[in-house]
């Protein structure tokens, strides 16, 4: 895949994956990036799991993408309200 289809899928599922999670998004670069991770992460995880992984710009890798990027903001929530309380 490029860069740009790359982009494109990481902003889609980490849009997606923000809405589902805490019903906003964390702002266009960390869904984007969280996007991304989330669809290599949704990959690593859905081959594991004897699946394809991310395989272009289809629905079959939206799924995938949004599924790893839901995965990865949970862990981001948790690591941020980790880092943020008070001790």
């Amino acid at each position: 895949m490029s860069f740009i289809t790359w982009i494109l899928l990481g902003l889609i599922a980490g849009f997606l994956g923000s809405r589902i999670i805490n019903r906003r998004g964390e702002g266009v670069i960390i869904d984007i990036a969280l996007g991304i991770v989330g669809a290599l992460a949704g990959g690593y995880l859905f081959q594991l799991a004897g699946a394809k992984g991310v395989t272009g710009l289809n629905l079959w890798s939206l799924l995938v993408a949004t599924v790893g990027s839901i995965v990865v903001l949970v862990v981001y929530h948790v690591v941020r309200r980790i880092a943020w309380s008070p001790r």
